[in-house]
């Protein structure tokens, strides 16, 4: 497998999984794309979308709110996609309280929330975190 545009892969291993440092949102729904496109049975269109959504939301609240991504890394794991990203920020994500129209943003990390079946943030030994979420690929 070769590396998504702009972005490197560090290692491809025999179960489907790819690490990358993805400058953009785009480099990493690239890396998703192509490592579901060799899963077997094919992936349904649905899940292809909320699997690119999460990426999307996990990387771009990396990029704009947590100094970008350290880490970004996709694995299959039996019949669930697993999407980590690191980044150097100890914030914890946080969503838009539902009564302040007034303050944009907010609803991905719900969203991300909902459309997993398990996520995960763990604090970093030197600083920054881990957020892990897996999704069902059925």
């Amino acid at each position: 497998m070769t590396a998504p545009e702009g972005g490197h892969v560090t290692t491809v291993d025999s179960h489907m999984s790819v690490r990358t440092s993805p400058g953009t949102a785009a480099v990493a729904r690239d890396a998703v794309r192509k490592l579901l496109s060799r899963h077997r049975p094919a992936v349904s269109a649905g899940t292809l979308n909320d699997a690119l959504l999460v990426t999307s939301e996990l990387t771009t609240n990396a990029l704009r709110h947590a100094g970008g991504i350290t880490v970004f890394g996709c694995v299959i794991r039996g019949e669930r996609l697993e999407i980590t990203v690191e980044d150097a920020s100890d914030a914890l994500p946080t969503a838009r309280p539902p009564d302040d129209p007034a303050v944009p943003g907010g609803h991905g990390w719900p969203m991300v929330c909902r459309l997993a079946v398990e996520v995960t943030v763990s604090a970093l030994p030197g600083g920054g975190k881990r957020i892990r979420a897996l999704l069902p690929l059925s």
